[in-house]
């Protein structure tokens, strides 16, 4: 029994140095080559980065152009909007969101952020906001307290931020 155990484990340990020294190899290769493209090194992320990106998408609503703020939104993301049932899957049914939503001037104010790094790539912004909002008829504007999800992952290609799921539900109780 001990025996296949060492085996076992002599057998990992020299799995793991030859992986560790076949991707060095590669990652020194690839440096070499001067390439970006061949090797994908990305910078490093802190939580205040990810915060960051809500700005991002807040100065997006405040240009009024709804196609400005979808190319936030990676081709794949799902988005959950506050005044709509119907969940959005692709560009389309995002930009007809804010179509509507972009009508009532929001503006947006984080209350509460707490942003969980998931990698290099991928980041979680939770927590709690506030819009200002101006009725398009009568010009009367109200706060509404929501709740929200930001979910992002960064492009391969261009390194940017992208929105992969997005979701914001009013809060029960205003």
């Amino acid at each position: 029994m001990k025996t296949i155990h060492r085996t076992r484990a002599v057998q990992a340990i020299l799995a793991t140095a030859a992986a560790g020294t076949l991707l060095t190899g590669v990652a020194v290769a690839q440096s070499a080559t001067g390439d970006p493209e061949s090797a994908h090194h990305p910078r490093p992320t802190d939580e205040q980065e990810i915060r960051d990106l809500f700005e991002d998408w807040n100065d997006a609503l405040a240009t009024g152009d709804p196609e400005a703020v979808a190319d936030l939104y990676a081709a794949h993301a799902v988005l959950e909007p506050t005044q709509s049932n119907v969940i959005r899957t692709d560009r389309d049914g995002i930009v007809d969101y804010f179509e509507h939503f972009l009508a009532q001037q929001p503006v947006g104010e984080i209350n509460e952020s707490y942003v969980e790094l998931l990698g290099p790539d991928a980041a979680v912004d939770s927590g709690a906001y506030t819009f200002t909002l101006t009725d398009p008829e009568t010009g009367t504007v109200a706060d509404v307290a929501a709740r929200y999800t930001f979910v992002y992952e960064r492009d391969e290609a261009t390194g940017d931020w992208m929105i992969v799921n997005h979701h914001s539900s009013a809060m029960p109780e205003g």
